[in-house]
């Protein structure tokens, strides 16, 4: 146990102190928070594995676990449910994107307390399914319409939400100003030079970038804590603002820090040549999601 820890302490000590400890404690909570957060480790330890099937080369995720798939709105306004995190994405042998997967159901299935049959079950249709969809090489996407139980009710919850229910959820009117709020657990304030620095940056951003939305200007900024493997990266929330003829109008976007994908150092498969890990993370996350999300850059 002892080395484990010290791989976890490795990987994770180039990140920000303060921020590393509310990742050691999330993975503290249960065995599939901690799942979460090795991923560095799961993968060093199958590419040890010699008597692994060998597997065609895929994009995969990376990471690809119960709680990375979900839903969101592209930009033609339609709802999709897909894959969700493209932090640790590579091309890699496809199989170890499916026993990522596997993995996850057994280990979720028993933080739950649920039944080892009941997982293997579901491990076995997972494995069915996918298998058919590799075996006729074309994969399908779930659309509103045709959804069912629990993804339905997803995508039709995402698809009533609107701008405004979430930013009354995310900020406050403070001297007739709109703010992001500040006592929510996974916000902190920041100083005025990096809240400065990055209206610049964004600003820049937001000139210079078709897929930006147009004639916005920065508000506001929060250092956000989310997610699970990526806590302790630089992580923002920023409030942006519009005026017109039509009134005021408001948009949270998320910014977060791209590192290399820590699988990186386990594969042997020539990359593209990436001008940097931002353009890696959005490009193949345009290959795998059949829509990608609105504004993403």
């Amino acid at each position: 146990m002892e080395e484990i820890s010290e791989r976890i302490i490795a990987f994770n000590r180039n990140r920000i102190p303060e921020m590393i400890q509310f990742k050691y404690e999330f993975m503290k909570e249960n065995l599939f928070r901690f799942y979460r957060g090795t991923n560095h480790i799961f993968y060093e330890d199958l590419a040890r594995e010699q008597e692994f099937p060998e597997s065609p080369h895929a994009w995969i995720c990376g990471d690809l676990h119960l709680e990375n798939f979900g839903t969101y709105k592209s930009d033609n306004r339609q709802v999709y449910f897909d894959l969700n995190d493209f932090d640790e994405a590579i091309l890699a042998p496809s199989l170890w994107e499916v026993v990522r997967t596997v993995t996850s159901i057994l280990i979720a299935f028993d933080t739950l307390k649920i039944e080892e049959a009941k997982s293997l079950r579901m491990a076995q249709l997972y494995l069915k399914t996918i298998g058919e969809i590799f075996a006729g090489g074309k994969s399908g996407y779930i659309e509103r319409n045709t959804a069912r139980g629990i993804v339905c009710e997803f995508l039709t919850a995402v698809n009533k939400r609107k701008q405004s229910d979430i930013l009354s959820k995310k900020t406050t009117l403070k001297k007739d100003k709109l703010q992001i709020i500040l006592n929510d657990p996974r916000h902190f304030k920041l100083d005025k030079k990096l809240k400065n620095d990055l209206a610049v940056h964004v600003k820049h951003w937001l000139k210079t970038d078709e897929d930006s939305p147009y004639n916005y200007k920065v508000v506001d900024a929060v250092f956000r804590l989310a997610g699970a493997g990526s806590i302790g990266l630089k992580r923002y929330a920023i409030l942006l603002k519009s005026s017109n003829k039509a009134g005021e109008k408001y948009l949270l976007v998320d910014m977060k820090q791209s590192t290399a994908s820590s699988i990186k150092p386990y594969i042997s498969i020539k990359q593209p040549d990436w001008k940097n890990e931002s353009e890696r993370i959005v490009k193949i996350q345009e290959r795998m999601q059949n829509r990608p999300p609105a504004l993403l850059s």
